[in-house]
C-alpha cells in the first residue's frame, strides 16, 4: 500500500520592514499622526489661527453660561479675590501702611497674576481634558494650549475695564505710560502660552499633575509680590543675595511689576528690578520658544494609549 506524503505549503517569508517602507513610500503613504517638521508644524498652526481664536472665544462664552450673572463673573472673581487679600494682608497684617496706593497696587497684582495662573491651569488639562477632540480630528495639538492662553487673555481684557475704573476712582491719573500695557501683556501672553504647552505635554502623560498644580501655583503666587512689595523686602541686606535675585527675576513678579509701573504713577522705576524689560523679554522667549519645541516633540503621542 503506497503512502502519500502531503507536504504543507510553505508560508511566505515575512516582508522586510525596509521593503514595506519602500512600498509605502512608492504609493505615497505616510505614518498616521506622524510629527511634521518644525517649520511645517508652524505653518499648519498658522493656517488654523481662525480656529484657535474661535475656540478661545467659544470657551470664554460658555465658561459662565450656567451662572445667572453670566459674564459678570469674569470681573467679579478677581475682584472678590482682591477683597479677600486686602482684608487679610492689607488690614490684618498691615501691609497697606507700607505701600502707596495699596488698593490699585493689590488689584493690579491680582488681575495680572490670575491671567498667568488660569492660563497654566487650563493648559495643564488642554490635552487630557479634550481627548475626544484630539482623537477625532487631525490638527496641530499646540492649538489647544495656545487657545486656552488666548481665552484667558480675552478674559483679562474684559477685566481691565474694571481695573481702569478702580484706578481712576482711587486717584490714579490717566497717563501715556498706560500704553506700556500693550507690550507688557504681549510678553506675558507669550510666556503663559509657552508654560501652558509645557504643562499640556506633562498633563497629557500624567493627568494627576492637574491635582498638584493648585498647590504649586498658590506657593508661586505668595512669592510673586501680588499682595506685598518685593522692592521693600529686598531693600538693604536683609536677605541673602541669591534669594533677592530669585525674587526679583521671578517671571510672574516681573510681569506684575511692569503692569504696576505702567498703570500706577506712585510705582516708580526705582521699584523695578534691574533690566526689567530684558528679563520680561527673556522669559517670554525662553518659555514661548522652548515650550513650543518641547510640546512639538511629543506631537504624535497625544491622544494615544
Amino acid at each position: 500500500m503506497s503512502q502519500v506524503l502531503h507536504t504543507p505549503p510553505h508560508s511566505p517569508a515575512p516582508a522586510d520592514e525596509d521593503d514595506l517602507a519602500a512600498l509605502a513610500a512608492r504609493h505615497g503613504l505616510t505614518v498616521s499622526g506622524a510629527r511634521p517638521s518644525l517649520p511645517e508644524y508652524v505653518r499648519q498652526l498658522w493656517e488654523r489661527r481662525h480656529f484657535i481664536t474661535a475656540f478661545a472665544t467659544a470657551k470664554l462664552t460658555a465658561q459662565y453660561s450656567q451662572a445667572k450673572l453670566g459674564q459678570v463673573w469674569q470681573v467679579m472673581t478677581p475682584l472678590l479675590n482682591a477683597a479677600v487679600y486686602y482684608f487679610i494682608f492689607g488690614v490684618l497684617l498691615g501691609t497697606k501702611k507700607h505701600v502707596p496706593d495699596y488698593i490699585p497696587f493689590l488689584v493690579t497684582g491680582v488681575f495680572i497674576w490670575t491671567f498667568t495662573q488660569s492660563s497654566i491651569m487650563a493648559g495643564t488639562r488642554a490635552i487630557s481634558g479634550n481627548l475626544g477632540l484630539v482623537r477625532a480630528l487631525h490638527f496641530p495639538r499646540a492649538a489647544l494650549p495656545i487657545s486656552f492662553a488666548l481665552q484667558q487673555l480675552q478674559q483679562l481684557l474684559f477685566s481691565m475695564a474694571a481695573l481702569f475704573v478702580i484706578l481712576i476712582c482711587f486717584g490714579v491719573p490717566v497717563s501715556v505710560s498706560w500704553l506700556l500695557v500693550i507690550p507688557a501683556l504681549f510678553l506675558q501672553f507669550t510666556f503663559n502660552a509657552g508654560v501652558s504647552m509645557v504643562m499640556a505635554r506633562m498633563g497629557a502623560k500624567t493627568p494627576d499633575i492637574a491635582q498638584l498644580m493648585p498647590f504649586i501655583l498658590r506657593t508661586w503666587m505668595y512669592l510673586s509680590g501680588v499682595m506685598w512689595s518685593i522692592s521693600k523686602l529686598t531693600k538693604g541686606d536683609n536677605l541673602p543675595h541669591p534669594v533677592t535675585i530669585a525674587l526679583e527675576t521671578n517671571p510672574a513678579a516681573v510681569y506684575i511689576d511692569l503692569m504696576r509701573y505702567a498703570l500706577i504713577d506712585s510705582f516708580h522705576s526705582s521699584q523695578l528690578p534691574p533690566h526689567v524689560w530684558a528679563a520680561a523679554t527673556g522669559w517670554a522667549l525662553i518659555a514661548g520658544v522652548g515650550g513650543f519645541i518641547y510640546f512639538w516633540k511629543a506631537e504624535e503621542t497625544y491622544g494615544r494609549g
